[in-house]
């Protein structure tokens, strides 16, 4: 008996499908299977082949998108420790643990469902996120890409997969191509996968926004992400039934200063609706305080002139549109319990 074969070899019927057609090395010499029968089954003309390093296609044809994306993760995933099974137990058959890696990147967003990503069998490679002090290289297909935290995965199919956001950043920071940037940026706002303040920060924080094709796209991001808050907050006024206000207006004071623009005014009741679309740019920092102070000095001198505020963020329109309009409607509604407000001109912007 080699040292290679276990005692009690693990049957293979336990396993899903997939994780039948892709194993690595050492989970194969733990279903029985030794060195010197994988080297022979992986000949050029053999039924195997190796995907990746110690990484075995237990079938001659090509591999699937899944099983390509199952052999990165069994690449890159840290070894199980010494007694722990590397494979799902009985209990828990088709879910196997790929510890400290995450798919991340174009092959990520295609999982999430963006339609302008490369189908999964497309892909030239697949990005997986590990921890920078890992001794592991790129290999075949994976890419490996380092991190000092692992982000919180998302599972998807069974997957580990970085969060849209994550996933953005690391496929944005290899792409070149202007317009693939901008259709990535704008499909995740427009598809509802993220907010464009938490797109702009994670571009931010990976350093990407030195970029000119980059910074133009975020331009056209953030754009397309007021335009997609402005019309959700458009369908609230109207599904629930508020009365009309004046939009995307200017006030003065007669004869006086200009007071700001609102996106929303009801003016017989003094009350104001005001998106906040900040997203906060790399090495703006203090420019994105300016303008939070801005809106809060303008919101101080509209309620000291009897103006009701209403300050509601994109995600909150997305997330909570019936509780929004709760909000406004009750401002509304105590107007009349208030002191009349101030006279002030109301012009378009």
């Amino acid at each position: 008996m080699t040292h290679n074969t276990p005692l009690s070899p693990r049957p293979l019927r336990h396993l899903s499908d997939v994780h039948r057609r892709v194993l690595t090395a050492a989970q194969l010499r733990a279903h029985g299977v030794g060195t010197a029968e994988v080297t022979e089954q992986c000949r050029p003309d053999g039924p195997w082949r190796e995907l990746l390093p110690n990484v075995i296609l237990l079938h001659p044809g090509p591999p699937t998108g899944e099983e390509r994306l199952h052999g990165a993760l069994l690449y890159a995933a840290r070894a199980a420790e010494p007694g722990v099974p590397a494979q799902p137990t009985a209990e828990s058959p088709h879910r196997p643990v790929y510890a400290e890696a995450v798919i991340t990147g174009l092959a990520a967003l295609t999982l999430h469902g963006f339609s302008s990503t490369p189908p999964l069998p497309a892909l030239d490679h697949v990005d997986v996120l590990v921890l920078r002090p890992r001794r592991l290289r790129s290999a075949g297909y994976v890419r490996v890409l380092r991190t000092s935290a692992l982000p919180a995965a998302h599972v998807v199919t069974g997957l580990p997969v970085a969060p849209v956001t994550r996933a953005l950043a690391d496929a944005v920071a290899e792409l070149t191509d202007a317009e693939a940037v901008r259709r990535l940026l704008t499909e995740s706002v427009r598809g509802g996968h993220c907010e464009p303040a938490a797109v702009v920060r994670e571009l931010t924080q990976a350093k990407l926004l030195s970029r000119p094709h980059v910074v133009d796209a975020v331009d056209a991001l953030l754009a397309e992400g007021r335009s997609i808050a402005e019309d959700r907050l458009y369908r609230m006024v109207r599904e629930f039934g508020l009365p009309d206000p004046a939009w995307n207006v200017d006030l003065r004071l007669p004869g006086g200063p200009h007071l700001g623009g609102l996106d929303a005014y009801w003016p017989e009741q003094a009350v104001a609706v005001e998106l906040d679309t900040r997203a906060p740019r790399q090495g703006h920092r203090q420019d994105d305080d300016a303008l939070w102070s801005e809106y809060a000095r303008k919101r101080e001198h509209l309620e000291r002139l009897g103006i009701t505020v209403v300050h509601i963020t994109p995600r909150k329109l997305r997330e909570s549109l019936e509780q929004q309009a709760a909000v406004v409607r009750t401002a509304l509604m105590a107007s009349g319990d208030r002191d009349p407000a101030a006279y002030v001109v109301v012009l378009p912007r």
